[in-house]
């Protein structure tokens, strides 16, 4: 199955001159979902995880039935205020002003092997300050895997150095 075809692209969304790939046409129809989340565990059937991490909110839908069909942890990373216990905050740089992102302090020990997955590798910001919270509390990324990149945007610069796949690319 063309998996691209099940993305709905929506013009000047959020703003003016934007081309805003929507993914919920794809999570609503149950084998292209499957398919999505198969061909993400395939990509790490050979290597030894311990966590999947997720970032707020599309990280979690497809990171977390990627964490079960490994039968690893999934780690929830989140907008500020919503994690209840001891934390660690990254703040980053976006195209306007910053944002920041949260993880449990004991979410991740020392020396455990991560895989960062979310839906859409744009310019690399969110996904650069993910590894930036993981690795501080001693994870290891040793893997990146996304729905989607924008490849035009070039967001893989910023994750120089780590393994990295996408399932879509524009």
């Amino acid at each position: 199955m063309n998996l691209e075809s099940k993305i709905r692209n929506i013009q000047d969304y959020p703003k003016p001159g934007i081309g805003f790939k929507d993914i919920t046409t794809l999570l609503k129809d149950g084998e292209a979902f499957k398919q999505a989340i198969d061909t993400i565990v395939d990509n790490l059937k050979d290597k030894e995880i311990d966590y999947i991490v997720g970032p707020e909110a599309r990280g979690f839908l497809l990171g977390a039935p990627v964490a079960y069909a490994l039968g690893v942890g999934f780690v929830p990373i989140r907008k500020p205020g919503k994690l209840p216990a001891e934390k660690v905050s990254y703040e980053y740089e976006l195209e306007y002003g910053t944002d920041i992102i949260e993880i449990h302090k004991d979410a991740i020990e020392e020396g455990k092997k991560v895989v960062l997955i979310d839906d859409l590798l744009a310019t690399g910001g969110t996904i650069e300050a993910a590894t930036k919270l993981v690795e501080s509390l001693g994870g290891e990324v040793v893997s990146i895997q996304f729905l989607i990149e924008l490849e035009f945007l070039n967001g893989k610069e910023k994750l120089k150095g780590y393994d990295i796949e996408s399932i879509i690319k524009y």
